[in-house]
């Protein structure tokens, strides 16, 4: 018996056939593709399935926890354009506005507009470096080798200084005029929400999302380098005077997410909000009709404030978000209606971040796996 058929006998039971038997296959694929470890959880007709595949930690045979927390990266994202609609919603602003008017001192163009950052296309620079979409490494806030990007894992940053480098470089195209993914959009949001309300975003995110949805496991860490909770080690590979080193970041200092990807949560909590966020009981309709109106710029099928649309199959069709910081990946999809859902978290392994081409074989062969377990839903008939 391997380290992930040992982990997954401690979590769920074999299965002969039928759809989690190919979410099964589906997080093996993962394990196998260089994830340490893989916690999926599914809500459809045949009820709630969770699961995990590989191991916590590297060296050892202890499976991923069932209620693991993690990071969820850009999935903060989903959280916070949630809070600007119901703020829309209320008056406190409205999505057209310029972000001028309410954050003068950055001297931003002021032609990009709130919903412009909400739906990336603004044109600003990424402060992190890279396109997500696309997959390119370009300069970033953060060092393109590996020993030092790990050192500077630990650096607190402010919201302030993660825009300030991003406004010292170009844009990538006139505000309105392109679609280009990029965190500093929503750093800005962060700041905007508190400008606003008068409080840091992550108490409006309290406030109004994780307390009144019961999210116990769900935080907003600030300058907190540590996961609070069960959970899983992320790691990160990359090389050192040619030789490969795997290095474990599960503790790094999430200030330089931010608004744009810092909260932690779990299986549970982001399958309860993807639920209310989608059925009506977190958004007023005004706000639930925005979220749920994509446009497609390219390359992606569509993008809302908060949401990606995303065709798994020509029958299947996910809305949801994607997160990746380092040592984790998170996948939160659902249908159209809410019906069915799905939750992926996984832990990066030895995968050197800095090799393009080993990475974009990783993300391959995540994404495929990724499609299998969404369009094992079993939908209601």
């Amino acid at each position: 018996m391997n380290d992930t058929q040992s982990a997954r006998a401690a979590t769920a039971a074999p299965l002969d056939g039928g759809p989690r038997a190919a979410l099964t296959r589906a997080m093996d694929d993962m394990v196998a593709a260089g994830a340490t470890g893989v916690l999926v959880r599914v809500h459809d007709r045949l009820g709630v399935w969770t699961a995990t595949a590989g191991v916590a930690q590297r060296g050892r045979l202890d499976p991923v926890p069932e209620d693991a927390v993690f990071r969820i990266g850009s999935v903060t994202k989903t959280f916070v354009a949630a809070v600007v609609l119901m703020l829309a919603a209320e008056g406190e602003l409205d999505l057209d506005d310029p972000v001028d008017r309410y954050l003068p001192h950055f001297g931003l163009d002021g032609r990009i507009t709130v919903r412009m950052l909400l739906i990336h296309v603004s044109g600003l620079y990424n402060y992190s470096g890279k396109h997500q979409l696309d997959r390119t490494i370009q300069p970033g806030l953060f060092p393109t080798s590996g020993d030092l990007y790990v050192r500077q894992l630990a650096t607190s940053y402010t919201p302030d200084e993660l825009v300030r480098f991003a406004l010292d470089r170009p844009a990538y195209f006139a505000p309105g005029e392109g679609f280009a993914y990029s965190n500093t959009n929503y750093v800005l949001v962060g700041l905007l929400v508190e400008e606003i309300t008068g409080e840091p975003y992550a108490q409006q995110v309290y406030r109004r999302i994780v307390r009144p949805l019961g999210l116990s496991d769900t935080t907003v860490p600030g300058h907190d380098t540590a996961i609070p909770g069960p959970h899983a080690h992320g790691y990160l590979g990359y090389r050192l005077d040619g030789q490969p080193q795997v290095t474990d970041v599960t503790r790094s200092n999430p200030s330089w997410y931010g608004a744009a990807g810092e909260i932690i949560s779990s299986a549970r909590d982001l399958d309860m909000f993807l639920a209310a966020l989608l059925d009506g009981r977190l958004l007023p309709p005004c706000a639930l009709a925005e979220i749920t109106s994509f446009t497609p710029p390219p390359p992606v099928a569509g993008v809302s404030p908060g949401l990606f649309r995303r065709q798994f199959a020509p029958d299947r069709t996910g809305i949801g978000h994607f997160g990746s910081v380092p040592g984790y990946l998170c996948h939160a999809y659902s249908t159209f209606d809410g019906a069915a859902r799905l939750v992926v978290s996984a832990t990066k392994g030895a995968v050197d971040r800095f090799d393009p081409a080993a990475f974009s074989v990783f993300q391959t062969a995540m994404d495929r796996a990724l499609v299998a377990c969404f369009s094992s839903l079993v939908l209601p008939s």
